[in-house]
């Protein structure tokens, strides 16, 4: 058996959902490759991608927003023979090629693109491969009634009906979580965790983080929330690839002694060991990772989209709260650190809804279909 998965090269959560699937796969003596969809119409058009998204998320998310809601009005965008689909399908007797010449019996789409990719190459030259959707968001993606593939794995059960699209049959629907990397299943203790992030015995703790990119009002929450935490009360940034904002946070807050700001933590699970509570945007994959981990949410409705019905989801299961502002975020924020009770009782719905080991579910599901023994036992 040869795993291939499609992912694509826009923000780190479908990246890090494929990672979650190979590093399964292979525990399992199983080969996986990881493949950027976008690459095989050309280097160059995934340069694109990639870059017009950062963009649009640091910059101007309210773009990125109208975006999204036009898509969902307007679902014939990706049809076939359109401009948009047939930029898309450029490569798709490349990615034809390059799937026989693996020897590749199973392929993955972590992303929507990627699956209409993949549906193309599919009508244009049958392949003799056994073809999966795994969602990254507590939604159906816009044009996802496009995609014709065997099996898609999906984020909960109650969300079946929305994912009854185009073609798409109930007994395709595989209701398997959202995939994570599985050292987020192991906790370690809190004391223990803080301390290696110098954060003192008895001592509240915070961490913020807005995706990869570091984006939405990251600048203007830690200064709002330096102002509202007591000196007994942390604060971890993490700023991701955005260098600038590091920059200009490390140079304010250097002699801040509860505000620590990071680029990259390398260990993030161990971080979420540490914290208290945990200030996010609603992306998919970081906000499961905190499911995961049982953490106390508050949402910040950076750049919505797809991520509104993500944090509909988790506000609506009673993981997460959120606030209309910046400024009653940081409120929302200083009476959470200073009232244990309220994040115990966060932590506690999160214990009642853990999400379970979608990898697990996806590997096995596949591994079955194509009649393969799970060599890890």
């Amino acid at each position: 058996m040869r795993v291939l998965i499609l992912s694509c090269n826009t923000g780190e959560g479908h990246n890090s959902c494929s990672a979650a699937i190979q590093e399964c796969f292979e525990k399992r003596g199983v080969h996986c490759e990881v493949a950027d969809a976008l690459r095989f119409i050309s280097r160059g058009a995934s340069r694109l991608f990639s870059g017009a998204h950062v963009a649009m998320y640091r910059h101007v998310p309210g773009l990125f927003r109208h975006g999204y809601r036009f898509l969902e009005q307007h679902p014939g965008v990706f049809q076939q023979r359109t401009p948009v689909h047939r930029f898309l399908t450029v490569g798709t007797r490349r990615l034809s090629r390059f799937i026989v010449e693996g020897g590749f019996n199973v392929v993955i789409c972590s992303h929507v693109l990627s699956a209409l990719i993949l549906t193309d190459a599919l009508r244009s030259e049958p392949l003799p491969v056994r073809t999966a959707f795994v969602a990254t968001d507590y939604t159906c993606s816009p044009s996802m009634d496009e995609s014709a593939l065997d099996t898609y794995f999906i984020p909960d059960a109650a969300l079946a009906d929305e994912f009854r699209v185009g073609a798409i049959r109930p007994e395709q629907l595989v209701a398997s979580g959202i995939p994570v990397r599985s050292t987020f299943y192991h906790c370690e203790d809190r004391q223990t965790a803080a301390a290696a992030f110098g954060i003192p015995e008895g001592h509240r703790h915070m961490m913020m983080m807005c995706g990869s990119m570091g984006c939405g009002p990251m600048e203007k929450l830690t200064r709002l929330l330096s102002k509202r935490l007591a000196p007994d009360q942390h604060l971890s940034v993490l700023c991701g690839t955005n260098r600038r904002l590091y920059r200009r946070l490390t140079r304010r807050y250097a002699g801040k002694e509860n505000i620590h700001i990071h680029n990259f933590v390398e260990d993030i699970s161990l971080l979420m060991d540490s914290v208290d509570l945990y200030l996010t945007k609603p992306g998919g994959l970081s906000t499961t990772e905190a499911a995961v981990k049982c953490l106390p949410m508050v949402m910040v409705d950076a750049v919505a989209g797809c991520e509104e019905h993500n944090r509909r989801y988790f506000l609506n299961t009673g993981l997460g709260v959120t606030a209309d502002s910046p400024e009653a975020l940081a409120d929302l924020c200083a009476e959470l650190m200073a009232d244990p009770a309220r994040t115990d009782a966060l932590r506690r719905a999160g214990e009642a809804h853990r999400p379970q080991v979608a990898v697990e579910c996806i590997c096995a599901c596949l591994m079955q279909a194509c009649g393969e023994q799970d060599k890890s036992a």
